[in-house]
Protein backbone atom coordinates (compact mmCIF):
# COMPACT_ATOMS: atom_id res chain seq x y z
CA UNK A 1 0.00 0.00 0.00
CA UNK A 2 3.38 2.23 -0.44
CA UNK A 3 0.84 4.40 -2.49
CA UNK A 4 -1.84 5.13 -0.30
CA UNK A 5 0.65 5.96 2.06
CA UNK A 6 2.47 8.28 -0.54
CA UNK A 7 -0.59 10.40 -0.84
CA UNK A 8 -1.59 11.07 2.91
CA UNK A 9 1.71 12.20 4.04
CA UNK A 10 1.45 14.33 0.66
CA UNK A 11 -1.72 15.72 1.21
CA UNK A 12 -1.41 16.06 5.17
CA UNK A 13 1.92 17.97 4.40
CA UNK A 14 -0.17 20.21 2.29
CA UNK A 15 -2.50 21.39 4.23
CA UNK A 16 -0.51 21.52 7.11
CA UNK A 17 1.37 24.01 5.28
CA UNK A 18 -1.29 25.84 3.87
CA UNK A 19 -2.38 25.94 8.22
CA UNK A 20 1.02 27.68 8.98
CA UNK A 21 1.12 30.20 5.87
CA UNK A 22 -2.85 30.98 6.67
CA UNK A 23 -3.56 30.50 3.10
CA UNK A 24 -6.20 28.08 1.26
CA UNK A 25 -6.11 24.43 1.21
CA UNK A 26 -4.76 23.34 -2.37
CA UNK A 27 -7.20 22.52 -4.67
CA UNK A 28 -8.58 18.80 -4.96
CA UNK A 29 -6.93 16.47 -7.60
CA UNK A 30 -8.87 16.11 -11.06
CA UNK A 31 -11.77 14.08 -11.09
CA UNK A 32 -11.22 10.73 -12.80
CA UNK A 33 -13.92 9.71 -15.21
CA UNK A 34 -12.93 6.28 -16.96
CA UNK A 35 -16.33 5.13 -20.02
CA UNK A 36 -15.46 1.96 -20.84
CA UNK A 37 -17.77 -0.20 -23.74
CA UNK A 38 -18.26 -3.25 -24.92
CA UNK A 39 -17.37 -5.03 -27.83
CA UNK A 40 -16.93 -1.79 -29.15
CA UNK A 41 -14.67 -1.57 -32.61
CA UNK A 42 -12.11 0.86 -33.45
CA UNK A 43 -13.67 1.26 -36.82
CA UNK A 44 -17.21 2.42 -35.01
CA UNK A 45 -16.77 6.12 -34.46
CA UNK A 46 -17.19 8.99 -37.06
CA UNK A 47 -13.48 10.19 -36.13
CA UNK A 48 -12.28 6.64 -37.23
CA UNK A 49 -14.02 7.12 -40.23
CA UNK A 50 -17.20 5.46 -39.66
CA UNK A 51 -19.31 6.39 -42.60
CA UNK A 52 -22.31 7.06 -41.26
CA UNK A 53 -21.03 9.47 -38.81
CA UNK A 54 -23.39 8.85 -36.35
CA UNK A 55 -21.33 9.32 -33.44
CA UNK A 56 -21.36 13.44 -32.97
CA UNK A 57 -20.63 13.83 -29.12
CA UNK A 58 -17.99 11.86 -29.37
CA UNK A 59 -17.03 13.31 -32.32
CA UNK A 60 -16.82 16.51 -30.76
CA UNK A 61 -14.75 14.76 -27.49
CA UNK A 62 -12.14 13.93 -30.23
CA UNK A 63 -12.12 17.72 -31.39
CA UNK A 64 -11.65 19.29 -27.97
CA UNK A 65 -9.06 16.29 -26.55
CA UNK A 66 -6.62 13.66 -28.00
CA UNK A 67 -7.42 11.07 -30.31
CA UNK A 68 -5.38 7.76 -29.33
CA UNK A 69 -4.87 5.74 -32.58
CA UNK A 70 -2.47 2.93 -31.40
CA UNK A 71 -4.21 2.08 -28.49
CA UNK A 72 -4.59 -1.51 -27.04
CA UNK A 73 -6.53 -3.40 -24.73
CA UNK A 74 -4.55 -6.37 -22.86
CA UNK A 75 -6.48 -9.07 -24.01
CA UNK A 76 -9.48 -9.65 -26.83
CA UNK A 77 -12.06 -11.00 -24.11
CA UNK A 78 -14.04 -9.02 -21.87
CA UNK A 79 -13.15 -10.56 -18.17
CA UNK A 80 -9.14 -10.32 -18.48
CA UNK A 81 -9.49 -6.94 -20.05
CA UNK A 82 -11.15 -5.17 -17.22
CA UNK A 83 -8.95 -6.84 -14.60
CA UNK A 84 -6.25 -5.29 -16.24
CA UNK A 85 -7.93 -2.08 -16.73
CA UNK A 86 -7.91 -2.07 -12.54
CA UNK A 87 -4.70 -3.24 -11.73
CA UNK A 88 -2.42 -2.10 -14.34
CA UNK A 89 -1.25 -5.68 -14.93
CA UNK A 90 -1.32 -8.44 -17.55
CA UNK A 91 -4.52 -10.68 -17.20
CA UNK A 92 -1.60 -13.26 -16.47
CA UNK A 93 -0.26 -11.71 -13.46
CA UNK A 94 -3.41 -11.91 -11.98
CA UNK A 95 -4.48 -14.80 -12.54
CA UNK A 96 -7.19 -13.99 -14.97
CA UNK A 97 -6.77 -17.06 -17.43
CA UNK A 98 -7.08 -20.41 -18.00
CA UNK A 99 -4.35 -23.55 -18.15
CA UNK A 100 -7.29 -25.81 -19.21
CA UNK A 101 -5.95 -24.97 -23.27
CA UNK A 102 -3.09 -23.80 -24.77
CA UNK A 103 -4.28 -19.94 -25.68
CA UNK A 104 -7.35 -20.46 -24.62
CA UNK A 105 -10.21 -18.02 -23.95
CA UNK A 106 -11.77 -17.59 -20.59
CA UNK A 107 -14.08 -15.20 -19.00
CA UNK A 108 -16.23 -15.09 -15.55
CA UNK A 109 -19.69 -16.62 -16.43
CA UNK A 110 -21.81 -17.59 -13.81
CA UNK A 111 -20.48 -20.84 -12.93
CA UNK A 112 -17.08 -19.97 -12.47
CA UNK A 113 -15.89 -20.14 -9.06
CA UNK A 114 -12.80 -18.07 -9.18
CA UNK A 115 -12.44 -13.86 -9.55
CA UNK A 116 -10.27 -11.29 -8.60
CA UNK A 117 -8.04 -12.32 -5.71
CA UNK A 118 -7.64 -10.28 -2.68
CA UNK A 119 -4.48 -10.27 -3.02
CA UNK A 120 -4.41 -7.64 -6.43
CA UNK A 121 -4.43 -3.56 -5.56
CA UNK A 122 -7.35 -1.92 -7.51
CA UNK A 123 -7.71 1.44 -8.63
CA UNK A 124 -10.42 2.23 -6.43
CA UNK A 125 -9.13 1.41 -3.52
CA UNK A 126 -5.69 3.19 -3.90
CA UNK A 127 -7.60 6.17 -4.62
CA UNK A 128 -8.51 6.08 -1.07
CA UNK A 129 -5.48 7.49 -0.32
CA UNK A 130 -6.00 10.45 -2.02
CA UNK A 131 -9.70 11.08 -0.22
CA UNK A 132 -11.52 9.94 -3.91
CA UNK A 133 -15.45 8.39 -3.97
CA UNK A 134 -15.54 5.64 -6.19
CA UNK A 135 -18.29 3.97 -8.01
CA UNK A 136 -19.07 1.64 -10.58
CA UNK A 137 -21.85 1.90 -13.20
CA UNK A 138 -22.47 -1.56 -15.10
CA UNK A 139 -20.54 -4.78 -16.15
CA UNK A 140 -18.04 -5.97 -13.25
CA UNK A 141 -17.18 -9.27 -14.64
CA UNK A 142 -14.00 -9.81 -12.10
CA UNK A 143 -16.09 -12.62 -10.26
CA UNK A 144 -20.12 -13.90 -9.76
CA UNK A 145 -19.46 -14.73 -6.23
CA UNK A 146 -20.17 -12.05 -3.35
CA UNK A 147 -16.22 -11.80 -2.35
CA UNK A 148 -15.18 -11.05 -5.58
CA UNK A 149 -17.66 -8.20 -5.59
CA UNK A 150 -16.64 -4.00 -6.34
CA UNK A 151 -17.49 -3.29 -2.82
CA UNK A 152 -15.18 -6.10 -1.54
CA UNK A 153 -12.48 -4.33 -3.80
CA UNK A 154 -12.53 -0.82 -3.42
CA UNK A 155 -15.43 0.70 -4.92
CA UNK A 156 -18.03 2.80 -2.06
CA UNK A 157 -20.69 2.17 -4.79
CA UNK A 158 -21.63 -0.15 -7.06
CA UNK A 159 -25.18 -0.24 -9.45
CA UNK A 160 -25.10 -2.73 -12.04
CA UNK A 161 -24.42 -6.65 -12.55
CA UNK A 162 -21.18 -8.94 -11.95
CA UNK A 163 -21.98 -10.76 -15.51
CA UNK A 164 -22.97 -9.73 -19.07
CA UNK A 165 -26.82 -9.58 -19.63
CA UNK A 166 -27.19 -13.07 -21.37
CA UNK A 167 -30.36 -14.70 -20.90
CA UNK A 168 -33.12 -14.85 -20.18
CA UNK A 169 -32.23 -18.26 -18.60
CA UNK A 170 -35.78 -20.64 -16.88
CA UNK A 171 -34.03 -19.81 -13.12
CA UNK A 172 -34.13 -23.46 -12.30
CA UNK A 173 -30.97 -25.21 -13.84
CA UNK A 174 -29.64 -21.87 -14.29
CA UNK A 175 -30.95 -18.42 -13.11
CA UNK A 176 -31.12 -14.83 -14.73
CA UNK A 177 -28.19 -12.46 -13.90
CA UNK A 178 -28.96 -10.49 -11.45
CA UNK A 179 -28.63 -6.42 -11.02
CA UNK A 180 -27.39 -4.90 -7.87
CA UNK A 181 -27.12 -1.59 -5.81
CA UNK A 182 -24.11 -1.99 -3.56
CA UNK A 183 -24.20 -5.35 -2.11
CA UNK A 184 -28.25 -5.81 -2.60
CA UNK A 185 -29.51 -7.46 -5.26
CA UNK A 186 -32.72 -4.98 -6.41
CA UNK A 187 -33.26 -7.16 -9.58
CA UNK A 188 -32.39 -9.66 -12.43
CA UNK A 189 -32.21 -8.97 -16.32
CA UNK A 190 -35.23 -9.93 -18.27
CA UNK A 191 -37.05 -9.61 -15.30
CA UNK A 192 -37.19 -6.05 -13.29
CA UNK A 193 -34.94 -5.43 -15.59
CA UNK A 194 -36.16 -6.36 -18.70
CA UNK A 195 -34.42 -6.80 -22.38
CA UNK A 196 -36.76 -7.14 -25.29
CA UNK A 197 -34.70 -9.98 -27.62
CA UNK A 198 -37.11 -9.30 -30.42
CA UNK A 199 -37.36 -5.87 -30.75
CA UNK A 200 -33.81 -4.77 -28.44
CA UNK A 201 -35.70 -2.77 -26.81
CA UNK A 202 -33.85 -2.11 -22.74
CA UNK A 203 -33.72 1.12 -20.55
CA UNK A 204 -30.44 0.45 -19.46
CA UNK A 205 -28.64 2.65 -21.12
CA UNK A 206 -30.84 5.23 -19.58
CA UNK A 207 -30.91 4.00 -16.44
CA UNK A 208 -26.86 4.14 -16.18
CA UNK A 209 -26.69 7.36 -17.43
CA UNK A 210 -28.99 8.35 -14.43
CA UNK A 211 -26.63 7.12 -12.09
CA UNK A 212 -23.34 8.61 -13.31
CA UNK A 213 -25.30 12.01 -13.57
CA UNK A 214 -26.98 11.32 -10.19
CA UNK A 215 -23.08 10.29 -8.54
CA UNK A 216 -21.09 13.17 -10.09
CA UNK A 217 -23.69 15.79 -8.89
CA UNK A 218 -23.64 14.47 -5.54
CA UNK A 219 -20.18 14.54 -4.87
CA UNK A 220 -19.74 17.92 -6.75
CA UNK A 221 -22.02 18.96 -3.76
CA UNK A 222 -20.20 17.52 -1.12
CA UNK A 223 -16.41 19.35 -3.14
CA UNK A 224 -15.06 15.36 -2.93
CA UNK A 225 -13.17 14.69 -5.93
CA UNK A 226 -14.64 11.22 -7.15
CA UNK A 227 -13.69 8.12 -9.64
CA UNK A 228 -16.48 6.91 -11.86
CA UNK A 229 -15.95 4.06 -13.85
CA UNK A 230 -19.03 3.37 -16.26
CA UNK A 231 -18.97 0.14 -17.55
CA UNK A 232 -21.79 -0.15 -19.78
CA UNK A 233 -22.51 -3.06 -22.57
CA UNK A 234 -25.29 -2.06 -24.59
CA UNK A 235 -22.96 -2.89 -27.60
CA UNK A 236 -22.67 -6.77 -26.43
CA UNK A 237 -24.64 -9.28 -28.25
CA UNK A 238 -27.42 -9.24 -27.38
CA UNK A 239 -27.00 -5.38 -28.24
CA UNK A 240 -30.19 -3.26 -26.92
CA UNK A 241 -31.23 0.78 -27.29
CA UNK A 242 -34.35 1.97 -25.39
CA UNK A 243 -37.13 3.16 -27.21
CA UNK A 244 -36.55 6.80 -28.53
CA UNK A 245 -33.14 5.54 -30.53
CA UNK A 246 -34.31 1.93 -31.81
CA UNK A 247 -34.91 2.31 -35.71
CA UNK A 248 -32.85 5.51 -35.98
CA UNK A 249 -29.55 4.15 -37.09
CA UNK A 250 -28.64 3.56 -40.84
CA UNK A 251 -26.32 0.70 -38.84
CA UNK A 252 -29.29 -1.38 -37.46
CA UNK A 253 -29.58 -2.28 -33.91
CA UNK A 254 -26.16 -2.31 -32.93
CA UNK A 255 -25.88 1.20 -34.78
CA UNK A 256 -29.25 2.14 -32.88
CA UNK A 257 -27.34 1.18 -28.94
CA UNK A 258 -24.31 3.65 -30.24
CA UNK A 259 -25.98 6.31 -30.78
CA UNK A 260 -28.08 6.06 -27.30
CA UNK A 261 -24.05 5.53 -25.61
CA UNK A 262 -22.62 8.87 -28.26
CA UNK A 263 -25.88 10.60 -26.59
CA UNK A 264 -25.41 9.23 -22.91
CA UNK A 265 -21.59 10.87 -23.38
CA UNK A 266 -22.57 13.80 -24.78
CA UNK A 267 -25.09 14.65 -21.63
CA UNK A 268 -22.43 13.75 -18.98
CA UNK A 269 -19.75 16.26 -20.74
CA UNK A 270 -22.53 18.74 -20.51
CA UNK A 271 -23.24 18.22 -16.78
CA UNK A 272 -19.35 18.85 -16.22
CA UNK A 273 -19.48 22.02 -17.91
CA UNK A 274 -22.85 23.06 -16.72
CA UNK A 275 -21.35 22.49 -13.06
CA UNK A 276 -18.22 24.20 -13.67
CA UNK A 277 -15.65 21.27 -13.10
CA UNK A 278 -14.66 20.02 -16.81
CA UNK A 279 -11.26 21.95 -16.20
CA UNK A 280 -11.15 19.65 -12.75
CA UNK A 281 -12.19 16.39 -15.02
CA UNK A 282 -10.14 13.85 -16.78
CA UNK A 283 -12.49 11.99 -18.93
CA UNK A 284 -11.11 8.65 -20.54
CA UNK A 285 -13.23 6.65 -23.16
CA UNK A 286 -12.12 3.48 -24.90
CA UNK A 287 -13.32 -0.46 -25.00
CA UNK A 288 -12.68 -3.57 -23.26
CA UNK A 289 -11.69 -5.59 -26.41
CA UNK A 290 -12.37 -5.36 -30.59
CA UNK A 291 -15.98 -5.70 -32.24
CA UNK A 292 -17.43 -8.90 -32.25
CA UNK A 293 -17.35 -9.65 -35.59
CA UNK A 294 -19.33 -13.14 -35.36
CA UNK A 295 -21.94 -10.85 -34.08
CA UNK A 296 -22.37 -8.44 -37.27
CA UNK A 297 -23.47 -6.49 -38.54
CA UNK A 298 -27.02 -6.77 -36.75
CA UNK A 299 -25.47 -7.66 -33.46
CA UNK A 300 -21.32 -6.53 -33.87
CA UNK A 301 -19.82 -3.75 -34.70
CA UNK A 302 -16.35 -3.03 -37.08
CA UNK A 303 -12.62 -3.06 -36.26
CA UNK A 304 -11.92 -0.41 -39.52
CA UNK A 305 -8.81 -1.36 -41.61
CA UNK A 306 -7.70 -4.30 -38.84
CA UNK A 307 -7.41 -7.84 -39.06
CA UNK A 308 -10.69 -10.24 -37.32
CA UNK A 309 -11.92 -9.50 -33.68
CA UNK A 310 -13.13 -10.18 -30.46
CA UNK A 311 -11.30 -13.40 -29.20
CA UNK A 312 -8.35 -12.87 -31.32
CA UNK A 313 -5.21 -11.60 -31.02
CA UNK A 314 -5.02 -9.27 -34.39
CA UNK A 315 -5.65 -5.56 -34.58
CA UNK A 316 -9.05 -5.84 -34.97
CA UNK A 317 -9.48 -8.11 -31.91
CA UNK A 318 -6.86 -6.04 -29.51
CA UNK A 319 -6.91 -2.22 -31.15
CA UNK A 320 -9.20 0.04 -29.41
CA UNK A 321 -11.42 3.42 -30.32
CA UNK A 322 -9.48 5.49 -27.59
CA UNK A 323 -10.40 9.54 -26.44
CA UNK A 324 -8.70 11.48 -23.49
CA UNK A 325 -10.46 14.53 -22.57
CA UNK A 326 -9.41 17.55 -20.22
CA UNK A 327 -10.40 21.17 -21.06
CA UNK A 328 -7.72 23.50 -20.05
CA UNK A 329 -5.07 20.84 -19.48
CA UNK A 330 -5.16 18.30 -22.32
CA UNK A 331 -4.70 20.38 -26.25
CA UNK A 332 -7.63 20.24 -28.11
CA UNK A 333 -8.02 18.53 -31.61
CA UNK A 334 -4.60 16.60 -31.05
CA UNK A 335 -4.02 12.97 -32.14
CA UNK A 336 -1.12 11.14 -30.17
CA UNK A 337 0.85 8.21 -31.71
CA UNK A 338 1.62 6.87 -28.48
CA UNK A 339 1.33 3.42 -27.97
CA UNK A 340 -1.37 3.14 -25.19
CA UNK A 341 -2.85 0.48 -23.21
CA UNK A 342 -5.74 0.12 -21.02
CA UNK A 343 -3.58 -0.92 -18.07
CA UNK A 344 -1.98 2.51 -18.90
CA UNK A 345 -5.49 3.65 -17.03
CA UNK A 346 -4.64 2.63 -14.27
CA UNK A 347 -1.06 4.37 -13.86
CA UNK A 348 -2.48 7.63 -15.51
CA UNK A 349 -5.00 7.89 -12.61
CA UNK A 350 -2.84 7.13 -9.79
CA UNK A 351 -0.85 10.50 -11.55
CA UNK A 352 -3.73 12.40 -11.46
CA UNK A 353 -4.22 11.73 -7.96
CA UNK A 354 -0.65 12.35 -7.15
CA UNK A 355 0.03 9.04 -6.36
CA UNK A 356 2.50 6.01 -7.06
CA UNK A 357 1.85 2.75 -8.81
CA UNK A 358 2.43 -0.06 -5.73
CA UNK A 359 5.94 -0.97 -5.77
CA UNK A 360 5.95 -4.52 -4.40
CA UNK A 361 4.18 -6.26 -7.82
CA UNK A 362 5.20 -5.39 -11.78
CA UNK A 363 3.24 -2.53 -13.08
CA UNK A 364 2.58 -2.79 -16.78
CA UNK A 365 0.55 0.51 -17.28
CA UNK A 366 2.33 3.53 -18.26
CA UNK A 367 1.59 6.76 -17.17
CA UNK A 368 0.01 8.62 -20.16
CA UNK A 369 0.09 12.35 -18.61
CA UNK A 370 3.40 12.67 -20.34
CA UNK A 371 1.86 11.90 -23.60
CA UNK A 372 -1.43 13.97 -23.20
CA UNK A 373 0.34 16.89 -21.97
CA UNK A 374 3.60 17.70 -23.44
CA UNK A 375 3.25 15.17 -26.74
CA UNK A 376 6.32 13.16 -25.34
CA UNK A 377 6.27 9.78 -26.65
CA UNK A 378 7.70 6.81 -24.43
CA UNK A 379 9.10 3.47 -26.84
CA UNK A 380 7.29 0.57 -25.02
CA UNK A 381 6.31 -2.77 -26.53
CA UNK A 382 2.92 -4.45 -26.21
CA UNK A 383 2.52 -7.68 -25.31
CA UNK A 384 -0.49 -9.68 -26.94
CA UNK A 385 -1.84 -12.68 -24.49
CA UNK A 386 -4.61 -15.04 -25.22
CA UNK A 387 -5.39 -17.48 -22.41
CA UNK A 388 -1.74 -18.57 -20.52
CA UNK A 389 0.02 -17.69 -24.01
CA UNK A 390 1.49 -14.95 -25.00
CA UNK A 391 0.68 -14.86 -28.82
CA UNK A 392 2.32 -11.67 -30.43
CA UNK A 393 4.33 -8.45 -29.27
CA UNK A 394 4.24 -5.15 -31.28
CA UNK A 395 7.61 -2.70 -30.47
CA UNK A 396 7.24 0.50 -32.81
CA UNK A 397 5.60 -0.20 -35.89
CA UNK A 398 6.78 -4.00 -36.49
CA UNK A 399 4.46 -6.77 -34.47
CA UNK A 400 5.20 -10.35 -34.22
CA UNK A 401 3.56 -13.26 -33.87
CA UNK A 402 4.53 -16.49 -32.35
CA UNK A 403 1.22 -18.37 -32.64
CA UNK A 404 -1.46 -17.57 -35.06
CA UNK A 405 -4.83 -19.29 -34.51
CA UNK A 406 -8.62 -17.93 -34.63
CA UNK A 407 -10.23 -20.55 -33.67
CA UNK A 408 -10.78 -24.35 -33.70
CA UNK A 409 -11.86 -26.26 -37.52
CA UNK A 410 -14.65 -27.37 -35.49
CA UNK A 411 -16.26 -24.34 -34.14
CA UNK A 412 -15.70 -23.04 -37.89
CA UNK A 413 -17.42 -25.43 -39.75
CA UNK A 414 -20.76 -24.99 -36.96
CA UNK A 415 -20.16 -21.48 -38.38
CA UNK A 416 -18.47 -19.35 -35.41
CA UNK A 417 -16.07 -17.66 -37.53
CA UNK A 418 -14.15 -14.55 -35.86
CA UNK A 419 -12.57 -13.35 -38.95
CA UNK A 420 -15.48 -13.25 -41.50
CA UNK A 421 -14.76 -12.56 -45.13
CA UNK A 422 -10.38 -12.27 -43.97
CA UNK A 423 -9.28 -15.32 -44.76
CA UNK A 424 -5.58 -14.29 -45.16
CA UNK A 425 -3.64 -17.65 -46.21
CA UNK A 426 -0.82 -19.00 -43.60
CA UNK A 427 -2.44 -15.86 -41.15
CA UNK A 428 -5.95 -16.63 -39.72
CA UNK A 429 -5.44 -20.30 -39.00
CA UNK A 430 -7.85 -22.58 -37.86
CA UNK A 431 -5.48 -24.93 -35.85
CA UNK A 432 -2.67 -23.18 -33.98
CA UNK A 433 0.50 -22.94 -35.70
CA UNK A 434 3.50 -21.76 -33.64
CA UNK A 435 6.28 -18.90 -35.57
CA UNK A 436 8.22 -19.29 -31.94
CA UNK A 437 11.51 -19.89 -33.56
CA UNK A 438 10.64 -17.53 -36.90
CA UNK A 439 7.63 -15.26 -35.78
CA UNK A 440 5.21 -13.79 -38.54
CA UNK A 441 6.65 -10.50 -38.72
CA UNK A 442 4.37 -7.16 -39.65
CA UNK A 443 5.34 -3.53 -40.47
CA UNK A 444 1.98 -2.28 -39.33
CA UNK A 445 2.37 1.17 -40.86
CA UNK A 446 2.55 -0.20 -44.34
CA UNK A 447 0.08 -3.17 -43.42
CA UNK A 448 -2.35 -2.57 -40.69
CA UNK A 449 -4.55 -5.76 -41.95
CA UNK A 450 -1.60 -8.22 -41.15
CA UNK A 451 -1.90 -9.40 -44.56
CA UNK A 452 1.57 -9.14 -45.85
CA UNK A 453 4.28 -10.50 -43.42
CA UNK A 454 7.99 -9.55 -43.89
CA UNK A 455 10.64 -11.97 -45.24
CA UNK A 456 12.98 -13.56 -43.62
CA UNK A 457 15.28 -13.52 -45.50
CA UNK A 458 15.06 -9.66 -45.75
CA UNK A 459 17.33 -6.73 -44.07
CA UNK A 460 13.98 -5.60 -43.02
CA UNK A 461 12.86 -8.90 -41.01
CA UNK A 462 15.98 -9.30 -39.41
CA UNK A 463 16.72 -6.05 -37.88
CA UNK A 464 12.94 -6.16 -36.60
CA UNK A 465 13.82 -9.63 -35.12
CA UNK A 466 16.83 -8.28 -33.51
CA UNK A 467 14.98 -5.37 -31.61
CA UNK A 468 12.16 -7.57 -30.34
CA UNK A 469 13.90 -11.24 -29.32
CA UNK A 470 15.47 -9.57 -26.26
CA UNK A 471 12.36 -7.50 -25.46
CA UNK A 472 10.52 -10.84 -25.38
CA UNK A 473 13.29 -12.90 -23.30
CA UNK A 474 13.25 -10.44 -20.49
CA UNK A 475 9.62 -10.39 -20.34
CA UNK A 476 9.30 -14.10 -20.55
CA UNK A 477 12.04 -14.43 -17.99
CA UNK A 478 10.53 -11.85 -15.53
CA UNK A 479 6.91 -13.31 -15.47
CA UNK A 480 5.12 -14.36 -12.55
CA UNK A 481 2.22 -15.93 -13.40
CA UNK A 482 -0.88 -15.36 -10.67
CA UNK A 483 -2.77 -18.99 -9.79
CA UNK A 484 -5.11 -19.56 -12.70
CA UNK A 485 -9.01 -18.15 -11.62
CA UNK A 486 -10.74 -19.37 -14.53
CA UNK A 487 -10.30 -23.04 -14.77
CA UNK A 488 -12.65 -24.20 -12.56
CA UNK A 489 -16.77 -24.09 -12.96
CA UNK A 490 -19.62 -24.94 -10.56
CA UNK A 491 -23.04 -24.66 -11.07
CA UNK A 492 -23.58 -24.31 -7.32
CA UNK A 493 -22.27 -20.66 -7.59
CA UNK A 494 -25.16 -18.95 -9.67
CA UNK A 495 -26.87 -19.24 -6.67
CA UNK A 496 -24.78 -17.24 -3.93
CA UNK A 497 -25.78 -13.89 -4.61
CA UNK A 498 -26.19 -11.21 -2.08
CA UNK A 499 -29.66 -9.81 -1.11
Amino acid sequence: MAAVAVATRWWLLLMLSAAELGVAPAPQPPNILLLLMDDMGWGDLGVYGEPSRETPNLDQMATEGMLFPNFYTANPLCSPSRAALLTGRLPIRSGFYTTNGHARNAYTPQEIVGGIPDSELLLPALLKGAGYASKIVGKWHLGHRPQFHPLKHGFDEWFGSPNCHFGPYDNKARPNIPVYRDQEMVGRFYEEFPINLKTGEANLTQIYLQEALEFIQRQQAAHRPFFLYWAVDATHAPVYASKPFLGTSQRGRYGDAIRELDDSVGRILRLLQDLGIAENTFVFFTSDNGAALISAPRQGGSNGPFLCGKQTTFEGGMREPAIAWWPGHIPAGQVSHQLGSIMDLFTTSLSLAGLEPPRDRAIDGLDLLPAMLQGRLTDRPIFYYRGNTLMAVTLGQYKAHFWTWTNSWEEFKQGIDFCPGQNVSGVTTHSQEEHTKLPLIFHLGRDPGERFPLSIASIEYLDALRRITPVVQQHQEALVPGQPQLNVCNRAVMHTVSR
